[in-house]
């Protein structure tokens, strides 16, 4: 289970691990639009979870990935809340956040149920990271125990590179 702040709260989904098949799930963008995980079929994807981007460890969160997208090369980077895709829209732009995508899992919680990313008390995604390889393998998966922690960025980071 997992804690905001000391507070318990229930997580409920399918917790994905290492070597599982990821899930195809379904999110929208900044614009709407429904993108799906196998968009990025044969390529690396990691996969930045997150409760809210205006809190400070989220936005620190997107803020990260964005500027490591670019270290990063062939990596899809997927950073996706259950904030409605125009907060992530207006963030982004304000931000600068271009290099990693950013996605709503606003309307079906479809990925949060898939990988078990779902805070069942708040119907927000708890926070985490997962790194899935080119045959949409998972190699890599961080579930936070406290939510306002940080994940541990290089350590995703490094799991990612070595499936370039």
């Amino acid at each position: 289970n997992v804690t905001l702040e000391g507070n318990g709260l229930t997580l409920i989904g399918n917790e994905v691990k290492i070597g599982d098949v990821a899930p195809d799930f379904t999110a929208v963008d900044n614009g709407l639009k429904p993108v799906k995980l196998s968009d990025f079929n044969g390529k690396v994807k990691l996969i930045s979870v997150f409760p809210s981007v205006d809190t400070g460890v989220c936005a620190s969160q997107t803020r990260k990935f964005n500027l490591e997208a670019e270290k990063l090369g062939d990596i899809q980077i997927l950073s996706i809340s259950a904030d409605l895709p125009f907060a992530l829209g207006r963030f982004c732009a304000a931000e600068g956040i271009d290099k990693n995508l950013t996605l709503s899992d606003y309307k079906n919680l479809d990925f949060g149920n898939k990988y078990g990313f779902v805070i069942e008390e708040l119907r927000l995604l708890s926070r985490g990271i997962v790194v899935i390889d080119k045959n949409n393998v998972v190699q890599y998966v961080e579930y936070l125990s406290e939510i306002t922690n940080h994940p541990d960025y290089e350590k995703a980071i490094e799991a990612a590179k070595k499936l370039v």
